[in-house]
């Protein structure tokens, strides 16, 4: 679980956040490059998914699979709510909020690390 790929997915959403927080800062909306962003952070969070779940099937499970699954549910979906609601609405708004989304990812990510890091022992 701690890896390349969760450090992947930390860089990624706060490059998204950054730039998503320049336009809101410059009044602009939420354009391609952020949808695109956002995209790209999914994806890598649908690998790191797949390797936690490979590393689980492989006997290297979380004490507390509730708590890591739910983490990784949460994960999993602010891209695609981020998405979501900066599309419903096109205003410097839409920016924020996909820059706020994406700030709580690497947040999510160092906690599904402590989680399994904590119950793994390793």
């Amino acid at each position: 679980m701690n890896g390349p790929i969760a450090t992947v997915a930390i860089v990624g959403a706060l490059a998204v956040a950054g730039w998503a927080l320049l336009c809101a800062a410059l009044d602009r909306t939420p354009g391609r490059l952020q949808f695109g962003g956002l995209v790209v952070v999914e994806v890598v969070l649908l690998v790191l998914a797949v390797v936690a779940a490979v590393s689980a099937l492989g006997g290297h499970r979380p004490g507390d699979p509730p708590v890591f699954i739910g983490y990784l549910i949460t994960t999993l979906s602010l891209p695609p709510m981020a998405a979501v609601l900066g599309r419903m609405e096109p205003t410097r708004w839409g920016s924020l909020t996909i820059g706020v989304f994406c700030l709580v990812i690497p947040v999510l990510v160092v906690r599904l690390q402590q989680t399994w890091t904590a119950v793994a022992g390793g």
